[in-house]
């Protein structure tokens, strides 16, 4: 050294162990963990990866950014929502082919065997819609601000959860079918067909069931409708095919409920392994199955639970309503009770479209509110909702003038027929305002806002459609009963869009200022 200058004693240490003997109480691995880069699931995922499949990622990203960001809104919707729409078409056929099917076998006891099943069904339509709409709606979010490590650990997560749910609730309901079918009604004529659909449908299929609809929900919202969509609906399609197939000729006479219901668990669990192999192959960047990236936060499981339970509701709240209906409906007679059972399965051709659209709506809204970017997430919902209106408006027009053709479709009885043409043509009436009812819901779903959708929820149902049923047919008779439709959802959709408003000004509008 010039001037005799003395060098310091650490001049030749490297820097992490100057500052480990600056810093006490923290040693030289510590801070060598602080300083290493951050590694996001990609960067760890672009070390592994082979080159082809990291090219495959970044096309998925891509890909997946121009639908959620920049692809005009009527194209993204339709996008999204159209194959979501035929899935929900075909769902809707085969369900009426399995009444079909069942139905040709000309014995009572088997269709109501097969009918006390639904409550339990929809258990597993619950615990979906927990996995599926409160992961899904949540994945959209956190890839709108940019998450995508959170995004990942709710992917996985929620895969998991319908997986462990799904073989609990199977194993729970085989070791106490007996008292609960006993529960639901089974008699001594219609306890063994309702056991062998029990066995079939929920304790063997109810895994992949409950499974299938989760990953379905959560594809469509990483932007996969197409991939989705094909699903469900080849699953509806086997589904349709193998009805018969083990119903009328792989089974002996008087097992039909029991081929029904291997048909229903067989084309479930293929939809399922196809979701499997189709995520395995997607590369996308967000599904996967691994748990070792670690669980959600206790933010992301408060929403995952905070959106998912409230969506869980809707289904038993829906049967509640018809379940009541069909009772009012009896008490005046039964060809009564038999023509708004035709009607409630013929009406929901436009619901089950509007749902559709909704679905599809859902992913987009949910990314653009976290992004920030909110002009796009309202003239998502105003696209969705005129698109809605005019369904629904065809749909009336289509209903008036086909009714009566419609109900000989499912009865050939002419008062039948005279009664589900009038029934059909009132409550057709209602198709604007119920679709106008649930795409609040849906669009608070997407928004995280699983208070205000489970609000507006109860209020449909138990505060408003349900107690006018009671009123109109006390005041009106069973036309009452028709119009309650009308009536409730026309009360319904108004509240849904003041709250909507209110929402809207206080925390949309005051953040695009």
């Amino acid at each position: 050294m010039k001037n005799g200058a003395q060098a310091p004693e650490n001049l030749n240490q490297p820097p992490e162990a100057i500052r480990a003997e600056e810093a006490p109480g923290k040693d030289l691995e510590a801070i060598r963990e602080e300083e290493a880069p951050t590694q996001t699931p990609n960067t760890i995922r672009a070390e592994e990866a082979p080159e082809k499949d990291l090219d495959a990622i970044r096309a998925e990203e891509e890909k997946n950014r121009y639908l959620f960001e920049e692809m005009p809104v009527p194209q993204a919707l339709a996008t999204m929502a159209i194959p979501t729409v035929i899935s929900q078409l075909i769902v809707l056929i085969y369900n009426m082919a399995d009444t079909f099917y069942i139905g040709r076998t000309n014995n009572p006891y088997m269709v109501a065997g097969a009918a006390l099943i639904l409550p339990i069904f929809n258990v597993c339509i619950a615990v979906a819609n927990i996995a599926g709409t409160g992961g899904g709606t949540q994945i959209a979010r956190l890839m709108g601000e940019g998450h995508s490590d959170k995004a990942r650990k709710v992917a996985s997560f929620s895969i998991w959860f319908s997986v462990f749910m799904g073989l609990f609730f199977a194993v729970t309901t085989a070791f106490f079918m007996r008292p609960l079918l006993l529960l639901l009604g089974a008699s001594g004529e219609t306890f063994e067909f309702a056991r062998q659909y029990c066995t079939c449908v929920i304790v063997l299929g109810g895994t992949p069931t409950i499974t299938a609809m989760t990953m379905g929900n959560l594809l469509r919202n990483v932007g996969c409708s197409k991939q989705a969509g094909f699903a469900i609906s080849m699953g509806g399609i086997i589904n349709i095919i193998l009805d018969p197939l083990f119903m009328f000729i792989l089974l002996p006479p008087g097992h039909e409920i029991m081929g029904a219901g291997l048909a229903t668990a067989l084309s479930n669990t293929i939809t399922c392994t196809y979701f499997i192999v189709t995520i395995l192959r997607l590369h996308n960047p967000i599904l996967h199955f691994s748990l070792r990236e670690g669980f959600p936060g206790a933010a992301q499981l408060a929403s995952f639970f905070g959106v998912g339970i409230p969506a869980a509701m809707g289904p038993f709240l829906f049967d509640l309503d018809y379940i009541v209906l069909d009772r009012l409906m009896a008490s005046h007679s039964d060809i009564a009770l038999a023509a708004i059972g035709i009607v409630l399965k013929a009406e929901r051709l436009p619901l089950n479209v509007g749902i559709g659209l909704c679905l599809g709506m859902v992913p987009l809204a949910a990314y653009n509110y976290s992004a920030g970017n909110l002009p796009r997430m309202k003239s998502v919902l105003h696209t969705a909702r005129a698109a809605g209106i005019a369904i629904s408006i065809a749909s009336i027009a289509l209903y008036e003038i086909f009714a009566p053709l419609l109900i000989r479709v499912f009865i050939g009885d002419a008062a039948t027929v005279a009664l589900g043409t009038n029934f059909l043509r009132i409550r057709v009436l209602a198709t604007i305002m119920m679709f106008l009812s649930f795409i609040y819901v849906y669009f608070f779903q997407a928004l995280g806002q699983g208070r205000i959708a489970l609000f507006l929820v109860v209020m449909r149902w138990l505060m408003i459609n349900i107690p006018m049923l009671f009123l109109l047919n006390m005041l009106f008779g069973m036309y009452g009963l028709a119009w309650s439709q009308l009536v409730s959802d026309t009360l319904v959709a108004f509240l849904s869009w003041l709250i909507y408003r209110h929402y809207r000004k206080k925390h949309v509008d005051s953040r695009e200022i």
